[in-house]
């Protein structure tokens, strides 16, 4: 198969969400590696929203800071941590609006395969399992693999 052929599949892909958390690098690594195996494209996700408001007040956010900008940084960041120039898959990113929860449940429509960490950013010490990765267990449309990120000291 030429890289031509690779970039103009018609393979449903694996979509890996990735917020920065070691949780999730280890999910893309995985998701890497069985997009190599089967030859299905890899989707690489990070969600974004605004922050929450406390109490009906707006949280006042810096008139230059732009969200989106700063999840594809972080994006671009786990991508280059992990994927090097000799792998040989197609790669997809995405930077999507919204909670990732529904993001990835909404991606999982046309997904063969949907990979998230155990836990991201948002994870309470001790909890086996976070709300995104739960959700996608309970909600997605098509397989899931969590993916447990190193373990700590």
């Amino acid at each position: 198969m030429t890289s031509a052929d690779r970039t103009t599949t018609t393979r449903r892909p694996i979509v890996a969400g990735v917020d920065g958390s070691e949780s999730s690098l280890a999910a893309l690594r995985w998701a890497m590696l069985q997009a190599e195996l089967t030859g299905a494209p890899l989707e690489i996700v990070s969600a974004w929203e605004w922050p929450v408001s406390y109490s009906g007040w707006e949280t006042p956010e810096p008139p230059d800071y732009d969200p989106a900008d700063e999840a594809r940084r972080q994006l671009d960041k786990a991508i280059s941590a992990v994927l090097t120039p000799r792998d040989a898959i197609e790669v997809r990113r995405s930077v999507i609006e919204g909670h990732p929860a529904p993001v990835l449940e909404a991606l999982s429509t046309t997904a063969d395969l949907v990979v998230v960490g155990s836990h991201g950013h948002g994870e309470f010490v001790g909890m086996l399992l976070g709300s995104v990765s739960e959700h996608c267990v309970t909600h997605c449309h098509c397989p899931v693999a969590v993916i447990r990120g190193t373990p700590r000291a």
